[in-house]
């Protein structure tokens, strides 16, 4: 399959005045939550640069301030609300220094809590929805008019990808990238706000996937995370018409040069359809290592999620991608203390974890979100019993994902080169399993794929020897 001609194209009929021209101004963005947030303030950031807005190291020093947030867990809204309190010092100090800040909250926090924002906040410039940043600039300009608040939480028709900017091309890329190629979720889990935040599934077309990807390698990205709520949902338009699938996407970017490994998050168990598991077999920059929600191990608690799942079909699901992928590690998230759940419901979760086996995973107490289902459930767990079973929960996990690293010693695996490490001599990188690698080589090796030895396992990392030290600074140097 050869990649489909891709032109970049404009995002806007009005082009930015030249750069010469633009005030110098400072954006700091402060970013909470999930891989999505992070792209999307570093999207953000694009959207701004051509308004002349640079990066700041600190709210003092920025023109501008966004606080982009998260609202899955409970205690997210009022760190948000205490943040702001930080921030309006910072502003108020700048004011009387005769520097205005526009202070701006954007993300999931923002959509559902606008009015209570504004309320409880009324210093707060900007408030934005996830799916209205490329909106940014104009937003800008009506809080420089306004006597208030400047809101933009609606679902906005137009899809915002095909109004955003691509980065700056003098801003150098990380070796590691994210790519959201799809948002929002149709699925509509009891405990789970982000439908109401994030809307409806929908998926980017496939150019601007691909263009977007190229642009990521031509500044130096060589490993890229495809994002999405229910990224394996993803069914965008391709090329030639038609619905192209998570694993079809998958294939065509492998094929771009110098994107050296691929990987994708966040997945739900009912979408991961034939041809994405045939493709953790036959695409090679397909990472080994797959991130698959489950939540629980009981088919009542799964019922009572809306997950239209059970252990056991989550269970012969592994099986296959494991037939599929052999050396295949798996992370997973799971929530204890869903209203309902009983001992004997937590039993069956932590009998599932040790029937799998997960290299890692992400846990949670379960903490009601106003508007979901389960936050009207009878039968809320006691704080102290969720307490006790997810310290049992995570020291499991724990023990399970020591085990994992423990195994990694003496093996010969590729890592992939990602920046200097903490002490001099010293490069770190990750494995084809995300664990850190730290070994001693030259700095000319970031960006690279080298061959090492895993000599011992730490408390969060791996340490490992080069294989070939020779061989390895030939390649940097070619």
């Amino acid at each position: 399959m050869s990649l489909p001609h891709l032109s970049l194209r404009p995002t806007s009929a009005t082009s930015p005045p030249p750069a010469e021209s633009r005030p110098l101004r400072r954006l700091h963005v402060i970013t909470w939550g999930c891989q999505m947030n992070v792209y999307d303030s570093g999207r953000m950031a694009d959207v701004l640069a051509p308004l002349g807005y640079r990066p700041a190291d600190s709210a003092a020093d920025a023109d501008m301030v966004i606080l982009n947030t998260c609202h899955i867990r409970e205690r997210a809204t009022e760190k948000v609300f205490s943040e702001l309190g930080r921030l309006r010092v910072i502003k108020e100090q700048r004011a009387a220094e005769g520097r205005e800040t526009i202070l701006a909250v954007a993300g999931c926090v923002a959509q559902a809590e606008g009015a209570e924002i504004t309320a409880r906040a009324p210093f707060v410039d900007i408030v934005l929805g996830p799916q209205t940043y490329h909106r940014l600039p104009e937003m800008v300009a009506r809080a420089h008019r306004a006597a208030g608040p400047v809101i933009e939480t609606d679902f906005p028709v137009e899809q915002k990808f095909d109004f955003l900017p691509g980065a700056p091309a003098e801003q150098d890329q990380a070796v590691t990238a994210f790519l959201t190629v799809q948002e929002g979720c149709d699925k509509f889990c009891s405990f789970c706000v982000v439908p109401y935040t994030r809307g409806a599934e929908a998926s980017r077309p496939v150019a601007g996937i691909v263009e977007e990807a190229q642009r990521l390698v031509a500044r130096g990205a060589r490993e890229v995370t495809l994002l999405g709520q229910n990224v394996n949902a993803y069914h965008g338009a391709g090329p030639n018409g038609g619905d192209w699938g998570l694993g079809r996407l998958i294939r065509t970017l492998a094929e771009i040069p110098g994107l050296l490994r691929i990987r994708y998050m966040t997945s739900h168990p009912r979408d991961m359809h034939d041809d994405l598991i045939a493709a953790h077999a036959e695409v090679p920059a397909l990472m080994p290592f797959l991130h698959l929600p489950v939540q629980s191990g009981s088919d009542r608690v799964l019922a009572a999620m809306n997950r239209r799942h059970t252990a056991d079909d989550y269970r012969r699901l592994v099986d296959r991608l494991r037939q599929a992928r052999p050396d295949l590690a798996l992370s997973s998230d799971f929530i204890v203390g869903h209203p309902g759940e009983t001992a004997a419901d937590f039993e069956a979760t932590m009998a599932l974890i040790r029937d799998i086996g997960f290299a890692q995973a992400f846990s949670f107490k379960y903490s009601p979100r106003p508007g979901t289902p389960a936050a009207a459930a009878t039968g809320h767990v006691p704080e102290t019993e969720k307490d006790r079973r997810l310290a049992e929960l995570q020291a499991l996990i724990r023990a399970q994902q020591d085990h994992f690293n423990m195994r990694s010693v003496g093996l010969d695996l590729d890592v992939l080169v990602t920046g200097p490490g903490r002490r001099p001599g010293q490069i770190a990188g990750r494995s084809p399993y995300l664990q850190a690698v730290h070994m001693d080589g030259p700095a000319n090796l970031v960006g690279q794929i080298v061959p090492v030895t895993i000599r011992q396992c730490l408390t969060n990392s791996l340490s490992a020897t080069l294989n070939n030290p020779a061989y390895a600074q030939e390649r940097a140097s070619a």
